[in-house]
């Protein structure tokens, strides 16, 4: 890792990232009481505060991307999804609000997140290489299921709140540390999965470089050495700070990185908007190694077989 934290970006790289558009089911973002409230009252006019004074609505700032070469279908309905995999904790706490009706909770809408393990392997790819120089997936030792591990949803509640367990993710060539997220709405749990309904947001979470860099300099993340790409060098992080994904972080121990964080943000969603993020704007070429068909292995538990191939889009 090179360099101290860049926030700035052109606007021209801003244009080239989104694609020029705020998407209808764009993303809004709210402070910190919003992200942890466990009251309507304390949600609602949190996250009215990202909106317009006189609207009363929520800005939606950030366009759909791509769901990337890494998405499986299929993934189960829990709050850890770590499976045993080793790194730092993270504790994710996300609220889903309706950006097109005064930033109100949306209950029952499913948030999906699935992301690369410490040393950049996502769980149905394990012999993708992450770039630089990393150990064999296969050498961490732990009890992971291959296919399943780090990928995840949830049920919001009637604040609209998810919660996730999961660990700091890793890194790998040519992309920043991020998370990747969908918002569902109009499906339910089925067979420890989730279906029907449709997406509505397809996105990414993002980290900042000060944090990044003091977690990977921690076991078992430094075994992963090379290039990693900060956030003004992102190909798909815009420079838009939360606005853009950028995940608000709260340490454990202050002094002590390797104890985990809590990162919170909140998702303003168009429950009428539609978005799978299979085909739409941003991206990039996967690393070196990455999966153009099927994934190495079969889908999870209770995905169908002919929906497991990762998308031909490629934005990491």
């Amino acid at each position: 890792m090179t360099g101290k934290h860049k926030n700035n970006i052109t606007r021209r790289r801003a244009i080239a990232v989104t694609g020029g558009t705020v998407a209808a089911g764009g993303i809004a973002v709210a402070g910190y009481q919003s992200a942890f409230a466990d009251t309507t009252t304390e949600t609602s006019a949190s996250a009215s505060a990202s909106a317009t004074s006189t609207s009363g609505t929520c800005t939606q700032l950030m366009a759909s991307v791509t769901e990337g070469p890494y998405y499986l279908d299929g993934a189960l309905v829990r709050k850890d999804i770590t499976e045993g995999k080793s790194g730092v904790p993270l504790t994710l706490r996300l609220t889903v609000v309706d950006a097109t009706d005064g930033c109100t909770p949306v209950p029952g809408a499913a948030v999906e997140i699935w992301h690369c393990d410490a040393w950049g392997y996502y769980s149905g790819y394990t012999t993708a290489n992450p770039g630089g120089s990393a150990p064999a997936e296969s050498e961490e030792g732990d009890s992971a299921n291959d296919k399943t591990y780090l990928r995840g949803y949830q049920i919001a509640n009637a604040n609209g709140v998810v919660k996730f367990e999961t660990i700091f993710p890793g890194w790998y060539t040519p992309r920043t540390c991020h998370i990747h997220v969908k918002v569902h709405t109009g499906g339910e749990k089925e067979d420890g999965t989730y279906e029907g309904g449709k997406v509505n947001f397809t996105g990414q979470l993002f980290f900042d470089d000060d944090t990044a860099e003091a977690i990977f300099a921690l076991e078992p993340y430094s075994k992963h050495t090379g290039t990693y790409t900060e956030l003004a060098d992102d190909m798909v992080y815009d420079g838009g700070g939360a606005s853009s994904g950028l995940l608000t972080l709260e340490p454990v121990h202050k002094k002590d990185p390797s104890k985990g964080y809590k990162g919170f943000l909140t998702l303003g969603i168009d429950p009428d908007a539609e978005n799978t993020g299979a085909g739409s704007g941003g991206g990039g070429t996967p690393p070196s190694g990455a999966p153009s068909g099927a994934p190495t292995g079969t889908p999870p538990s209770g995905a169908p077989s002919d929906s497991a191939s990762p998308s031909a889009s490629a934005s990491s």
